[in-house]
């Protein structure tokens, strides 16, 4: 598979990753952001499994579909504890925290392509 061409955003952001404070921050953030959008993509994966249609489910939240909707499609979900809790229970599920796997981020991984040390 051919590379893409770097891009003036891919040399920014291999910059700013060398500036350690940067980094930290950038891999906090993104990897909440990636908890919610696994979240948010289980709920919507044990939906498709039980055969529940979006419209059902807002039904057994008592919500409007179109809520359940962005919720479930939107490229930002940043949905509540409340609202998470509430449609995991619709569709027979628990939430459990557990400690995370020790992983390297994508921004590390990143960062130790560009040689720059963690």
């Amino acid at each position: 598979m051919k590379k893409q061409p770097e891009t003036g955003f891919d040399r920014y952001f291999d910059e700013q990753m060398r500036d350690p404070e940067v980094r930290r921050a950038y891999e906090t953030s993104r990897a909440r952001v990636d908890m919610v959008d696994g979240l948010v993509r289980a709920l919507d994966e044990a939906r498709e499994a039980q055969g529940i249609t979006k419209a059902e489910l807002a039904r057994r939240l008592g919500s409007e579909p179109a809520a359940v909707r962005r919720l479930l499609t939107s490229s930002q979900p940043n949905p509540t504890m409340t609202t998470f809790v509430a449609a995991a229970d619709a569709l027979g599920l628990e939430v459990r925290v557990t400690r995370r796997r020790a992983k390297a981020s994508k921004a590390q991984a990143r960062a130790a392509r560009v040689g720059v040390p963690s």
